[in-house]
This record gives structure tokens, sequence and C-alpha cells, in this order.
């Protein structure tokens, strides 16, 4: 089990692995092609030889110009011209005159038709265990015979053992050799590979903030590690706005139930001085307020866990609706709509932005909002007190209020501009403030158009 933990496990043994048995494999196929070639070639030389021996032979007993002994060049050539009956009737130097170099029989099996020559290997022949011998048909002093001519292949045989042996030898060193290379040199390339598992296993295991260690080359890995980096800054920002967002949800929803507790205390303890109804609804209305923060909470969980459906959207018909139920709150201010355009965007998620810039309108209005739509636009705008400018990008932060707006009936939660921001640049688009013409904040959406 161990072993199989280090074969799976180690991608540097497999890749050496790997590569060292396809090189074997490479070398030792090489190595019988190249033996086979070698023998093959070897052996298509000494036919030749024995060819122009058996013709030489066959032209001079047609031309009854034999000569005493046959001639023959090579170390191991034998030549003899035999009769019919297989006598030697001529030999060369090297061969006896009694003693055929084929005995009867394998030269009746192996003799030629016609002027054809025929080229074999024999195991019989009476000089050499193994050889290549040719015949050829001829014609001596009137009668009829044979050229006979072999060629020893003990030299082939030894030439071709000896290379098989060496690289029987040659084959192994060389993969040990290359594989021990292939070992170093993927070692050298996977260490910064190692060096980033560490380091990742360091930030898991401190479970805080860290970053991984690029490489001096500018390569893949280099780009691997600059963008493992980049998730792990995103990783901790993120983790860290968790944080926050926790402490500040818990703080929050503290004071709405401790002062929905007081309530309940006062009433328990002062039940003639607290009339029923007033507790009812100074509970409901603790309550109330709870129910919108919770609901807020959890819309901002929601945000960007689920892709959102991208559509045509008439913006002023959206507009429209939005309007018509946030009116109603605040009768004393004066809501007009101009405009018309469409956008690219989810029609639901472009609603809640809208309606939570129209309530932060009217809630901060004097007498009047202003509400103008474009294409992939919406500007709300009021008469208000306004934001001063080094407050504007503050105010989108998660549970930010003004101190003007600290008053439990006006201030809201602090998530309306933070979920407004959040649900338009999940969309592509985005929340801007600035100066209205009515002397409040402008706040606009852009959207895709």
């Amino acid at each position: 089990m161990a072993g199989r933990r280090v074969w799976r496990g180690s991608l540097r043994l497999r890749l050496t692995a790997l590569t060292a048995g396809l090189l074997m494999v490479t070398l030792a196929v090489g190595a019988v092609v190249l033996t086979s070639v070698l023998s093959a070639g070897r052996v298509s030389a000494l036919d030749e030889t024995v060819r122009d021996r058996v013709d030489t032979v066959a032209d001079l007993a047609d031309a009854d110009r034999v000569p005493d002994p046959l001639p023959v060049a090579e170390r191991g050539e034998i030549a003899q011209l035999l009769d019919a009956d297989g006598r030697v009737l001529a030999t060369s130097a090297n061969a006896s005159r009694t003693l055929p170099l084929l005995p009867t029989d394998t030269l009746a099996a192996l003799r030629p038709h016609g002027d054809e020559v025929i080229v074999s290997t024999t195991t019989d022949s009476g000089y050499d265990p193994d050889a290549r011998v040719a015949l050829r048909n001829a014609t001596y002093r009137g009668e009829p015979v044979v050229a006979v001519a072999t060629v020893p292949l003990d030299e082939v045989r030894g030439l071709v053992g000896a290379l098989r042996l060496a690289l029987v030898v040659v084959v192994p060193v060389l993969t040990a050799l290359l594989a021990a290379s292939i070992w170093a040199v993927i070692g050298r390339a996977l260490r910064p590979v190692d060096e980033l598992r560490r380091a990742a296993a360091d930030v898991a295991r401190t479970g805080g903030s860290g970053s991984l260690p690029v490489p001096p080359v500018d390569d893949e890995l280099a780009a691997l590690a600059r963008t493992l980096n980049d998730m792990l800054d995103r990783l901790e920002t993120s983790a860290a706005r968790q944080r926050s967002f926790v402490a500040d949800a818990a703080h929050e929803l503290r004071s709405p139930l401790a002062s929905l507790r007081a309530t309940l205390d006062v009433a328990r303890a002062h039940p003639d001085a607290y009339p029923q109804a007033e507790v009812v609804a100074d509970a409901e209305r603790e309550a109330a307020r709870m129910q919108s923060l919770v609901d807020d909470l959890l819309l901002l969980a929601r945000v960007g866990s689920a892709p959102l459906r991208a559509e045509d959207v008439d913006l002023a018909a959206l507009v429209a609706d939005v309007v018509d139920g946030e009116t109603g709150a605040t009768p004393a201010v004066t809501v007009d709509v101009h405009g018309a355009g469409h956008a690219r965007c989810d029609a639901v998620a472009t609603g809640r932005v809208v309606r939570n810039l129209v309530g932060n309108a009217l809630r901060h209005a004097a007498s009047r909002v202003v509400v103008t739509v474009a294409e992939g636009s919406v500007v709300v705008e009021d008469d208000g007190r306004g934001i001063p400018a080094e407050d504007r990008e503050r105010v989108f932060e998660r549970f930010v209020r003004l101190d003007d707006a600290r008053e439990r009936e006006a201030g809201g939660s602090g998530l309306g501009l933070a979920i407004a921001r959040e649900m338009a640049r999940e969309q592509g688009g985005d929340v801007v403030l600035a100066d209205a013409v009515l002397g409040g904040l402008r706040a606009e959406v852009r959207l895709p158009g």
C-alpha cells in the first residue's frame, strides 16, 4: 500500500519511470533494427560475392578455360566445379579435390534450372557449418557441370553476436544514466512547484494571510504563482469583509433587540403606566426594524451566489412601479418621473437598486424628488441636505450612516446604498453620487445598454 501511495503521489517518480521506460523501449527497438540492418547488409554483400564467384567459374567452364586452382578473393571463400554426380572437377586452393562443397542430396535439392543462380544458406557444407552458397549450371568439355561457391557466415554471426551483447549492456546503462538525468532535471523543474506547495501548506496551517513565492523566471509557474497570490489576496479581503460584516451585523441587531427587550421589561414592571397599545406599537416598530435589517443581510449574503438573468427591461415602467410603491409612506414629498429608456439587466435586481435609491432620497428630501430615465441610466435627485464629496464613497460601505442620519426614524440600516452598488456592479453597471441640481444628492444607476 505504501508503495502504491508513493507511485501515485510522486509526479517526479512517475515522469522519470515513464520517460525512462519509453527510452529503454526505443533503444531496444533501435538495437534490434540496427542488428537486423547490419546483418542483412553483410549477408547481402556476401551474396554478391558468391554470386560473382559462381558466375566467374561458370564462365570459365563454358569457355573450357578452367584454371587450377580456381581463383577466390575473400578469405574463407571456396569455389568448386562439380560434375553431374557431385564429384570435384576443379577447386580453389583452400578446398580438397576429393571433398565436394555440398553432398549429393543437397546439391540435387539446390540445383538451379537453366542459367539462373541459386543463392541460399546451408549447414551441409563439408567445410563450414554455416555458409552462404551460390550455384549455377555450366558446360565443361561438353558435359553439364555445376559451379558452386560458398563463403562462411561465422564472421557475420560473430559481428551480430558481439553487437547484440554490446547493446544488451549499453541499453540498460544508457537508460540508467538518462533516467538519473531525467530525475535531476524534473526535480529541478518541479522545485518551484514544491516551494509553492509548502508555502500554500503554511498559509492553510496558519489560517491567515500569506503569499506564495514567485519563481524568478517569468514562465508558466510564475504566472500561476501570481494568479494564486491574487486569489489569496482576494480571499483575505473577502474574509476580512466577512468578519467585519458579521461584527457589524451583530452590533446592529443588538440595538433593536435591546430596545425590544427594554420595552417588554418596562411593560412587565409597570403594566398600568405602559398601556398595551403603546407596548404593541413600540414592539411592532422594533420588530419591523429587525425584519428589515435581517432581510437586507440575507440579500447581501445572496449577492453573487447565483447568476442574474439579463433581459431587455423598460426602465420607465420599472421606475413607475417602484415610485408607486414608495411614495405612500412619505406623502409630504413630491416625486416626479421623466424620460424613457431600456437596459440589458435583471429586472428584479435593478428594481431593488432603484427602490433603495428612491427610498434613500425620500428619507432625506425636503419636499421633492425627481427621477430621470434614459437609455441605460436612472438618475434619482432630491432637494435634501446632500452628502459631502469626501463622504460619497464611504456611504457605500456596509452599515455606514452619516451623523445627521443617525436618528432611528430617518437613518435606515446603513445597507441601502451598499446593496444598490453591489447589485448594480454584479450586472456590469455601477451607482455614482454627485451634487443634484435641486440642491441635494444626485444618485445615478448606470446599466449595460
